[in-house]
């Protein structure tokens, strides 16, 4: 796969007598984003031959929040880039870009949003509602331990308001409270030492911290991963879930997870976790261009646009996942 800079200057290139739709998302070398590429590939298929073509870019790897502040820098410097879709890395960092920049063209969010000082600055957030998303894994968690228990959150970037959003609906979920920052015991649950950890959007980090959690924590409940970083690397990951697939099996452990590619549901069907919370980034590829037309053309667009979540599990693995 080209390198973010590699990918511009090909479009750049290609789509030179074009008007550009950009979809700049937090790194191109994880799956879940090339889902999102394929739906923006399918809306180029079928409106071939008009006035726009979408664009999908990003940094090559999915810990360079400036590489990606840097192309949408680029991007919105190019005189084709009519209008761009951001998933943000490190909202801070990007929301500093934007206000900095006050671009001229219409700006959206897809899949991560800014956080909600800097809602300002985007038309429009188009994905997940990360909140529900995990308020779900804490629901179906308190069903498979209903009397609660140790467990561990694995997150991504420090700084990546979709992922906190889903900490924060779990946090709240399993405590019934609202704003808990740490579980200590609230609802029957508690957060262990050295939790959460942070992957930086990285599936072998992500597989070693599961290791590390699982050999230190013999008693452990349940690990939550809250996005699928881990499970992005099936081999490593059936590795890491080898160690502890008696209590899989038996439930003495679970394991909740965030989206649902093709290799996490193998996993789910395997007995490698109990939960899989589906996100449909392919949709967001899909509906992000006219999306983004609509704004060109200043037609009213919703604030928040949300595409909606698979609830799957062991028994219904065949038939959970919906558009």
């Amino acid at each position: 796969m080209l390198a973010g800079a590699a990918v511009l200057a090909f479009a750049a290139s290609a789509f030179a007598q074009d008007k550009t739709l950009a979809i700049v998302v937090k790194g191109l070398d994880n799956p879940f984003f090339e889902q999102i590429n394929l739906g923006c590939q399918k809306w180029n298929n079928e409106n071939s031959g008009g006035e726009y073509k979408c664009l999908y870019t990003g940094p090559a790897s999915s810990a360079d929040e400036v590489g990606e502040v840097q192309i949408v820098e680029d991007l919105l410097n190019r005189p084709d880039v009519k209008a761009i879709a951001i998933s943000p890395s490190n909202a801070p960092l990007m929301a500093r870009l934007l206000r900095e920049k006050a671009p001229s063209i219409p700006v959206m969010t897809i899949d991560a949003d800014l956080g909600a000082d800097d809602a300002d600055l985007r038309k429009t957030y188009l994905g997940t509602d990360n909140y529900q998303m995990g308020v779900k894994f804490a629901e179906h968690l308190k069903k498979l331990k209903p009397e609660g228990g140790t467990v561990c959150l694995q997150l991504g970037n420090v700084a990546a308001d979709n992922i906190n959003q889903r900490a924060a609906g779990t946090r709240d979920t399993l405590s019934g409270e609202k704003g808990i920052e740490r579980l200590e015991g609230q609802g029957g649950w508690t957060e262990i030492a050295g939790c959460p950890v942070f992957t930086n959007d990285q599936a072998d980090l992500a597989n070693q911290q599961m290791a590390d959690t699982f050999t230190a924590n013999p008693d452990l409940t349940a690990f939550m991963l809250i996005g699928g970083w881990a499970q992005f690397a099936p081999q490593a990951y059936a590795q890491v879930t080898d160690q502890v697939m008696d209590k899989l099996k038996s439930k003495e452990m679970v394991i909740v997870a965030g989206d649902t590619l093709p290799p996490q549901m193998e996993a789910l069907k395997a007995g490698r976790s109990h939960v899989q919370v589906g996100q449909r980034p392919f949709e967001m590829g899909y509906r992000a261009p006219s999306v983004m037309i609509d704004m060109i053309e200043g037609k009213p667009v919703e604030p928040i646009i949300y595409t909606g979540l698979d609830e799957c599990m062991q028994d219904n693995a065949d038939s959970c996942i919906g558009g």
